[in-house]
């Protein structure tokens, strides 16, 4: 039998004993001591505190006890979460002394509790901004795994773990996810907790799960809820007898547009597989005032960094990088009322996103020779379409741009990205989904529909 890579795959093993949370950790650390010199997906791990909580879940099945699907999953934490026993250093040589945290972060004890054991810290860039990460995409070592949340995705990819949390402020859950060719949700802002996360924006930041499936994703979400109620198995997951009708998909053109050519052939192809198994699909204008989405972005993001950093910034500008230096630089220059400026007009987008991308329905054109054809007869939409990124995994010196993940962030509704490729270049392409404001399972449950 093969060694199960999938939370689900793993959890229906060990519910049936032919596996125990044991041979999950050793399976993982295996990976870990076979690739990581290479991938440099860790900051740290706790093998030993890792097979101790392997040792303690082995004998509670044993006993028939049962925690759920996660129970004996190893996963991974991005190292701006704070995990008892371990320093968070948030990727920054200032944090190089940290103590270790006393108490874990909620989403850390809310995975402990459903039985998921804790491998150790991602890395993440320098405080989660723009600055390259020392991780290499899996697929290719002189590309970039994206950032910030570039250990987990890069760690989920080779098998390091099988789930893992990330954040994401502009694409940082999102980017990572289809440069390595996982799964990721950036859940709508606020669903999930933020407390014992080091912070980039109070207005932007989304802390998030990051899988090899969607079906892993419906889990992690679930049991990350403040509402947490115990799964009791994986046949709680939805399944396509469940869902009633097929998926209704608005494709945003902007973005084919934007996208380079192997990220709009990907699209495109996996836009004709999704329409020849059914779905049914309508493209939309993009709004004129997505335009200024980025300048926005960026002045809320700095201003609110800068807030964060305003006391040892100036003492030390020496120790932070160059990108994320330029980033509080700037937000410390900005005028109050250009930043109350660019609240306001976060609000106004919010709600341009909730009336009219979803509610509004235009035919439109995808481009001669493209072979993708619009539904006329489609009144609704459940859920947007765009390429996850712009391109394919740069080169090392950036973690990408957040042109395509940013929009979301900024208006705070949840986003799924799954591989759609590998694009020409044999490098990962991502489709991103996006849901209407605290539809989150409804989001995923679509995308089960696409399997």
């Amino acid at each position: 039998m093969n060694p199960p890579d999938t939370i689900t795959d793993a959890a229906t093993q060990l519910k049936k004993g032919r596996i125990s949370p044991h041979d999950l950790v050793e399976q993982c650390l295996a990976q870990i001591e076979k690739f990581d010199s290479q991938i440099h997906a860790w900051v740290s791990v706790d093998a030993a505190g890792a097979r101790r909580a392997a040792d303690e879940l082995g004998r509670e099945a044993a006993e028939g006890i049962y925690r759920g699907p996660l129970h004996g999953i190893p996963v991974g934490i991005k190292d701006i979460f704070d995990v008892a026993g371990m320093p968070t250093r948030a990727g920054s040589p200032l944090r190089e002394d940290a103590p270790p945290a006393e108490t874990d972060a909620p989403l850390v004890a809310g995975l402990r509790q459903a039985g998921a054991i804790i491998l150790g810290k991602t890395v993440t860039v320098e405080f989660a901004c723009f600055d390259p990460s020392p991780t290499r995409n899996p697929w290719n070592p002189e590309r970039s795994p994206g950032g910030s949340s570039s250990g987990s995705a890069a760690a989920l990819a080779m098998g390091m773990c099988l789930g893992a949390l990330g954040t994401q402020t502009g694409g940082s859950l999102v980017r990572p996810a289809s440069y390595c060719g996982v799964c990721t949700i950036k859940p709508t802002f606020g669903l999930l907790s933020r407390d014992g996360v080091v912070p980039v924006s109070c207005h932007l930041d989304h802390t998030g799960p990051m899988a090899r499936t969607v079906e892993d994703l419906w889990i992690l979400l679930h049991t990350l809820l403040p509402s947490y109620q115990k799964l009791s198995s994986i046949d709680k997951l939805p399944s396509l007898s469940t869902l009633s009708s097929p998926p209704r998909f608005g494709l945003l053109q902007k973005y084919l547009d934007l996208a380079d050519p192997l990220i709009r052939e990907a699209t495109e192809t996996a836009v004709k597989k999704l329409q020849s198994a059914g779905a049914r699909i309508e493209l939309v204008a993009v709004p004129a005032i997505f335009d200024e989405v980025l300048p926005m972005h960026r002045t809320i993001m700095a201003v609110d960094a800068a807030e964060f950093h305003r006391e040892q910034f100036p003492a030390q500008k020496e120790k932070y990088g160059p990108k994320i230096n330029a980033l509080l630089e700037e937000g410390l220059k900005i005028p109050g009322v250009d930043y109350a400026a660019a609240l306001a007009w976060q609000r106004r987008f919010r709600q341009c996103v909730e009336t009219e991308l979803f509610n509004a329905i235009s035919p439109l054109p995808l481009g001669e020779g493209s072979g993708v054809r619009a539904d006329e007869n489609l009144k609704y939409i459940d859920s947007l379409l765009l390429p996850s990124t712009d391109n394919t995994a740069p080169g090392l010196e950036t973690t990408g741009t957040p042109l395509f993940q940013a929009p979301w962030s900024l208006s705070g509704v949840p986003a799924v990205s799954i591989p759609c490729g590998p694009a020409a270049d044999r490098m990962p392409a991502g489709l991103q989904l996006i849901g209407r404001r605290n539809q989150d399972f409804q989001l995923l449950e679509g995308v089960l529909k696409l399997n």
